[in-house]
């Protein structure tokens, strides 16, 4: 009943798009420092005029590409997060359009219904309870500064990385998220990813690459990893292995905001225990959608449009374009392009 009444949704959407209308550095657990004679505030290009971070943040942000903020989401939400998570994992919700991912190396657990089978959930926007993480407006204040006032809420994640099963798959490859993405432009697309109890390398924190959101979007695809690898994981295939790069380190409702170009990802979880994370991209509602083929997103494409017809019998000639209107949520000011 509910992949029929996504199905019905989204064929709605679409009917309605045919119509004419090397270092290993551990990060600062605030934004850091920079040098001020390196930076001229008219020079700033990845956030915009605003009276939320202060000048030595804005520099951060623009040379580095993320930008970490402390305890800015409450215990007392991130209960109720973990709660609904709970819910989902027991089946006791089911909330239309969501998506449960499974750990390559755990598919066959024999802990059925439970959260130790369930490794992410995404596209939570029709579950009114994880979908309040995307309108918080201690989140919706930092977002603003890298969107405009116009604010859509595009993918929504909640993930629950295992403990590593021994063939390392709880790793998440690095890359870039913009390689999901079928709207431009990039400056105007924020991440939000907040740490839903600490967040260490022992339990497989984010790795990033400063400074790599400068550059261009780089092709991806599924890394050569022995253990397997995890459904639409892609990797970058040629990026430097000698960058340096920081492993945030974040307590419980540490919050980093960062660009879809950085290059980011996580290590294993060689803990016994869930790893969780909240998140959410949002971008300006003034993006546009942009055509992906013959480019480096055209098998991402491939493999999103094959898993829409698994799921809701769609025919293969739904693109990206497709997914993305279906998923897209006004959660500030007015829609406009996007």
């Amino acid at each position: 009943m509910e992949q029929s009444r996504a199905a019905s949704r989204l064929r709605i959407v679409l009917g309605h798009l045919g119509s004419p209308s090397a270092l290993n550095i551990v990060g600062h657990p605030t934004s850091g420092t920079v040098s001020s004679a390196s930076f001229h505030p008219q020079q700033f290009q990845y956030s915009l005029d605003n009276n939320v971070l202060t000048l030595e943040q804005r520099k951060f942000y623009e040379e580095n590409g993320y930008l970490v903020i402390k305890n800015l989401v409450s215990d007392a939400d991130i209960q109720r997060f973990r709660n609904e998570f709970e819910k989902i994992c027991r089946k006791e919700v089911k909330p239309l359009g969501l998506t449960v991912m499974r750990d390559v190396a755990i598919l066959k657990s024999e802990y059925a219904h439970s959260e130790k089978t369930v490794t992410k959930v995404q596209d939570f926007q029709e579950d009114k309870e994880l979908f309040r993480y995307c309108t918080l407006p201690e989140i919706l204040k930092y977002v603003e500064c890298f969107t405009g006032p116009n604010i859509m809420a595009m993918h929504t994640m909640l993930i629950n990385k295992p403990p590593d099963a021994g063939k390392k798959t709880s790793r998440h490859p690095l890359h870039q998220d913009l390689h999901y993405f079928p709207f431009r432009p990039s400056n105007l697309i924020v991440c939000a990813w907040t740490a839903m109890e600490p967040i260490d390398r022992n339990n497989g924190c984010l790795v990033v690459l400063p400074g790599t959101h400068r550059g261009s979007l780089k092709p991806h695809d599924y890394p050569k990893w022995e253990g397997g690898v995890n459904k639409m994981f892609h990797g970058i295939q040629d990026y430097e292995e000698n960058t340096a790069r920081v492993h945030l380190v974040m307590e419980k409702g540490d919050t980093v905001f960062f660009h879809p170009l950085l290059i980011h990802g996580s290590g294993r979880n060689k803990t016994q225990g869930f790893r969780k994370a909240i998140s959410c991209h949002f971008a300006s509602a003034d993006c546009h959608y942009i055509n992906v083929k013959g480019t480096s997103q055209e098998n991402i494409e491939k493999e999103v449009a094959g898993l829409a017809n698994k799921l809701y019998g769609l025919a293969d000639s739904v693109d990206l374009k497709d997914i993305w209107m279906f998923r897209a949520r006004l959660v500030k000011g007015e829609r406009t392009s996007l």
